[in-house]
Protein backbone atom coordinates (compact mmCIF):
# COMPACT_ATOMS: atom_id res chain seq x y z
CA UNK A 1 0.00 0.00 0.00
CA UNK A 2 2.73 2.45 0.98
CA UNK A 3 4.69 1.63 -2.18
CA UNK A 4 1.61 2.27 -4.34
CA UNK A 5 1.14 5.67 -2.75
CA UNK A 6 4.81 6.51 -3.30
CA UNK A 7 4.63 5.42 -6.95
CA UNK A 8 1.58 7.65 -7.51
CA UNK A 9 3.38 10.48 -5.73
CA UNK A 10 6.46 10.07 -7.92
CA UNK A 11 4.30 10.20 -11.07
CA UNK A 12 2.55 13.35 -9.83
CA UNK A 13 5.90 14.95 -8.99
CA UNK A 14 7.27 14.10 -12.44
CA UNK A 15 4.23 15.62 -14.18
CA UNK A 16 4.54 18.83 -12.16
CA UNK A 17 8.27 19.04 -12.82
CA UNK A 18 7.81 18.43 -16.56
CA UNK A 19 5.21 21.20 -16.74
CA UNK A 20 7.62 23.59 -15.01
CA UNK A 21 10.47 22.55 -17.30
CA UNK A 22 8.33 23.24 -20.39
CA UNK A 23 7.42 26.62 -18.92
CA UNK A 24 11.09 27.44 -18.31
CA UNK A 25 12.08 26.38 -21.81
CA UNK A 26 9.72 28.96 -23.26
CA UNK A 27 11.42 31.81 -21.42
CA UNK A 28 13.66 33.60 -23.89
CA UNK A 29 17.25 33.90 -22.65
CA UNK A 30 18.74 36.13 -25.34
CA UNK A 31 19.95 33.08 -27.24
CA UNK A 32 18.09 31.40 -30.07
CA UNK A 33 15.93 28.57 -28.78
CA UNK A 34 13.29 26.80 -30.86
CA UNK A 35 11.13 26.25 -27.76
CA UNK A 36 9.84 29.84 -28.07
CA UNK A 37 8.00 28.70 -31.22
CA UNK A 38 6.41 25.57 -29.70
CA UNK A 39 2.98 27.12 -29.09
CA UNK A 40 2.66 28.76 -32.49
CA UNK A 41 0.00 27.22 -34.72
CA UNK A 42 -0.31 28.14 -38.41
CA UNK A 43 -3.57 28.18 -40.37
CA UNK A 44 -2.56 25.54 -42.92
CA UNK A 45 -5.39 25.01 -45.39
CA UNK A 46 -8.06 25.54 -42.76
CA UNK A 47 -6.56 23.65 -39.83
CA UNK A 48 -4.28 24.95 -37.10
CA UNK A 49 -0.98 23.13 -37.50
CA UNK A 50 2.19 23.42 -35.38
CA UNK A 51 4.83 25.56 -37.06
CA UNK A 52 7.37 22.72 -37.12
CA UNK A 53 4.95 20.68 -39.29
CA UNK A 54 4.80 23.26 -42.08
CA UNK A 55 8.42 24.43 -42.10
CA UNK A 56 11.97 23.51 -41.21
CA UNK A 57 13.12 25.35 -38.09
CA UNK A 58 16.81 25.83 -37.41
CA UNK A 59 19.07 27.82 -35.13
CA UNK A 60 21.46 29.39 -37.62
CA UNK A 61 23.62 31.06 -34.96
CA UNK A 62 23.17 31.96 -31.27
CA UNK A 63 21.05 35.00 -32.14
CA UNK A 64 19.12 33.82 -35.20
CA UNK A 65 16.33 31.33 -35.87
CA UNK A 66 15.52 30.53 -39.50
CA UNK A 67 12.22 29.18 -40.76
CA UNK A 68 12.13 27.57 -44.21
CA UNK A 69 8.48 26.86 -45.13
CA UNK A 70 7.85 23.86 -47.32
CA UNK A 71 5.62 26.06 -49.46
CA UNK A 72 6.64 29.64 -50.24
CA UNK A 73 2.98 30.69 -50.19
CA UNK A 74 3.01 30.09 -46.42
CA UNK A 75 5.62 32.80 -45.73
CA UNK A 76 3.14 35.69 -45.20
CA UNK A 77 0.85 33.49 -43.08
CA UNK A 78 3.75 32.36 -40.87
CA UNK A 79 5.06 35.91 -40.55
CA UNK A 80 1.64 37.25 -39.57
CA UNK A 81 1.10 34.47 -37.02
CA UNK A 82 4.51 35.07 -35.40
CA UNK A 83 3.74 38.79 -35.11
CA UNK A 84 0.36 38.00 -33.52
CA UNK A 85 1.95 35.51 -31.10
CA UNK A 86 3.67 38.43 -29.34
CA UNK A 87 6.87 36.55 -28.50
CA UNK A 88 8.96 39.70 -28.73
CA UNK A 89 10.66 38.80 -32.02
CA UNK A 90 10.06 40.57 -35.33
CA UNK A 91 10.30 38.26 -38.35
CA UNK A 92 11.80 39.30 -41.67
CA UNK A 93 11.80 37.35 -44.91
CA UNK A 94 13.69 37.26 -48.19
CA UNK A 95 10.98 35.49 -50.20
CA UNK A 96 12.24 31.99 -49.40
CA UNK A 97 13.04 32.01 -45.71
CA UNK A 98 11.92 33.81 -42.56
CA UNK A 99 14.60 35.05 -40.18
CA UNK A 100 13.93 35.69 -36.51
CA UNK A 101 16.77 37.77 -35.07
CA UNK A 102 16.85 37.38 -31.29
CA UNK A 103 17.38 40.84 -29.77
CA UNK A 104 19.66 41.11 -26.75
CA UNK A 105 17.84 41.39 -23.44
CA UNK A 106 18.00 44.62 -21.46
CA UNK A 107 18.87 44.44 -17.77
CA UNK A 108 15.31 45.35 -16.83
CA UNK A 109 13.86 42.63 -19.07
CA UNK A 110 16.30 40.09 -17.62
CA UNK A 111 15.11 40.90 -14.09
CA UNK A 112 11.48 40.60 -15.22
CA UNK A 113 12.20 37.18 -16.74
CA UNK A 114 14.01 36.09 -13.55
CA UNK A 115 10.89 36.99 -11.56
CA UNK A 116 8.79 34.98 -14.04
CA UNK A 117 11.12 31.98 -13.66
CA UNK A 118 10.97 32.18 -9.85
CA UNK A 119 7.18 32.42 -9.99
CA UNK A 120 7.06 29.31 -12.17
CA UNK A 121 9.34 27.48 -9.71
CA UNK A 122 7.17 28.53 -6.77
CA UNK A 123 4.02 27.34 -8.55
CA UNK A 124 5.68 23.98 -9.11
CA UNK A 125 6.67 23.74 -5.44
CA UNK A 126 3.08 24.55 -4.42
CA UNK A 127 1.93 21.73 -6.67
CA UNK A 128 4.48 19.39 -5.05
CA UNK A 129 3.24 20.32 -1.59
CA UNK A 130 -0.33 19.60 -2.69
CA UNK A 131 0.69 16.17 -3.97
CA UNK A 132 2.53 15.54 -0.69
CA UNK A 133 -0.55 16.50 1.31
CA UNK A 134 -2.72 14.15 -0.76
CA UNK A 135 -0.26 11.26 -0.31
CA UNK A 136 -0.06 11.89 3.45
CA UNK A 137 -3.85 11.89 3.71
CA UNK A 138 -4.12 8.65 1.74
CA UNK A 139 -1.53 7.03 4.00
CA UNK A 140 -3.23 8.25 7.19
CA UNK A 141 -6.60 7.05 5.90
CA UNK A 142 -5.11 3.63 5.13
CA UNK A 143 -3.72 3.53 8.66
CA UNK A 144 -7.14 4.37 10.16
CA UNK A 145 -8.76 1.60 8.15
CA UNK A 146 -6.16 -0.87 9.38
CA UNK A 147 -4.56 -1.50 5.97
CA UNK A 148 -1.23 -0.10 7.20
CA UNK A 149 0.33 -0.35 10.67
CA UNK A 150 1.38 2.76 12.56
CA UNK A 151 5.06 1.96 12.04
CA UNK A 152 4.53 1.54 8.29
CA UNK A 153 2.55 4.79 8.27
CA UNK A 154 5.36 6.66 10.05
CA UNK A 155 8.01 5.24 7.72
CA UNK A 156 5.79 6.06 4.74
CA UNK A 157 5.30 9.66 5.92
CA UNK A 158 9.08 10.02 6.22
CA UNK A 159 9.62 8.57 2.74
CA UNK A 160 6.99 10.95 1.34
CA UNK A 161 8.74 13.91 2.97
CA UNK A 162 12.14 12.73 1.69
CA UNK A 163 10.76 12.41 -1.85
CA UNK A 164 9.21 15.88 -1.58
CA UNK A 165 12.49 17.39 -0.34
CA UNK A 166 14.40 15.74 -3.18
CA UNK A 167 11.96 17.00 -5.82
CA UNK A 168 11.92 20.50 -4.30
CA UNK A 169 15.71 20.59 -4.56
CA UNK A 170 15.46 19.56 -8.22
CA UNK A 171 13.01 22.45 -8.82
CA UNK A 172 15.34 24.90 -7.06
CA UNK A 173 18.29 23.65 -9.14
CA UNK A 174 16.35 24.02 -12.41
CA UNK A 175 15.25 27.56 -11.47
CA UNK A 176 18.81 28.52 -10.46
CA UNK A 177 20.18 27.19 -13.77
CA UNK A 178 17.62 29.18 -15.76
CA UNK A 179 18.35 32.33 -13.70
CA UNK A 180 22.06 31.93 -14.46
CA UNK A 181 21.27 31.66 -18.18
CA UNK A 182 19.10 34.78 -18.04
CA UNK A 183 21.59 36.90 -16.13
CA UNK A 184 24.51 35.86 -18.34
CA UNK A 185 25.39 38.75 -20.63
Amino acid sequence: MVDDILIDLADSFENSFDAMRRSLNKVRTGRANLAVLDDIRIDYYGSLTPLNQVATLTVADPRLITIKPWENTMIPVIEKTINQADIGINPSNDGEMIRLPIPPLSGERRQELVRQVRRSGEECKQSLRGHRRDANEMLKEASKEGEVSEDERDRGLKRIQDATDQQTKAVDDAVATKETELLEV
